[in-house]
């Protein structure tokens, strides 16, 4: 933490265990469109890159061909938001030592921002929802810059907005969008041991530090 003038810090899979709240929203959206659902095993592989991604994939595993899912890709995602947005965060609980590693960092006067690729209209009343949203100076969701993790653009905007260098600006993760997006904007980056990371070993993404509570932080 030597030199750390301000955090970034990852949403799903990082501070709130949103498993439960996809599965309900990705299968109700799947049912009102007659194809097969798919299981809490499969969302954790597909989740992490965007909503647009994780219905794309959803389609894709249920059988449907490349040009078919892309033809039902619009009036999925119309559903899918309307089931999300319904039931945002019941199904959802915040990880052991958010809490405690969020106060920490704001006790050390670091400027916080959570960046995620949700959509920011449901990135911002979870962490209302889940009593996170006040430790944060900004939020930004997926669609918040023209590209999402792990390209790099939207951790250097996010330095921007909290005025502090990428090289002094620590990103806090889940999962290899954010190990490479980091190293790519010139981060260091902590990942915890316990998010989604697309069925692969979290120890394979870059990463300064694995973490197994963000209360390893303080």
């Amino acid at each position: 933490m030597q030199g750390i003038r301000a955090a970034i810090v990852d949403l799903d899979g990082t501070m709130v265990d949103t498993l439960g709240d996809f599965d309900v929203a990705l299968n109700n959206t799947l049912k009102d469109l007659g194809r097969p659902a798919v299981t809490h095993a499969d969302i954790e592989r597909m989740v992490g890159k965007g909503s647009a991604h994780l219905i794309r994939s959803a389609l894709l595993h249920g059988g449907l061909g490349a040009d078919e899912a892309a033809a039902l890709q619009s009036e999925a995602w119309t559903r899918y938001q309307a089931h999300y947005l319904a039931i945002n965060g019941e199904h959802s609980a915040v990880y052991p030592g958010v809490l405690e590693g969020l106060a920490a960092l704001r006790a050390r006067g670091l400027p916080l921002a959570c960046l995620t690729n949700k959509p920011l209209d449901f990135a911002r009343p979870l962490l209302q929802a889940k009593g996170l949203a006040g430790f944060f100076a900004h939020v930004f969701g997926g669609d918040s810059f023209a590209r999402t993790k792990p390209d790099p653009l939207p951790l250097i905007k996010t330095c921007e907005a909290l005025g502090t260098p990428p090289a002094q600006t620590l990103m806090v993760g889940d999962s290899q969008n954010d190990g490479i997006a980091a190293r790519a904007a010139g981060c260091p980056v902590v990942l915890v041991t316990y998010g989604y990371n697309h069925g692969d070993p979290i120890a394979q993404a870059p990463h300064d530090r694995l973490i197994g509570s963000l209360a390893e932080l303080a």
